[in-house]
């Protein structure tokens, strides 16, 4: 797919590192499997992965974590 952002770029597989703040938490989850440019690096999540990621960040949130890296497993 023709990047979106860049609109130069190809996307392919690749991995991601995905960073998402709320009510002052911060959680990172790192090796999320992606659609990455080839040229300007932007990731793109499939509905899955994204489903995982929110469901990941969510519960480290009701942990009350501050700051969490968690690594993504399928």
């Amino acid at each position: 797919m023709k990047c979106s952002i860049c609109k130069t770029g190809v996307t392919g597989d690749g991995y991601a590192t995905v960073t998402l703040e709320r009510d002052g938490a911060t959680v990172i989850i790192k090796k999320v499997p992606a659609q990455v440019c080839d040229n300007c690096g932007e990731y793109y999540l499939s509905e899955d992965v994204t489903t995982r990621v929110m469901s990941m960040a969510e519960d480290a949130v009701k942990r009350h974590a501050e700051v969490e890296i968690l690594l993504y497993a399928a």
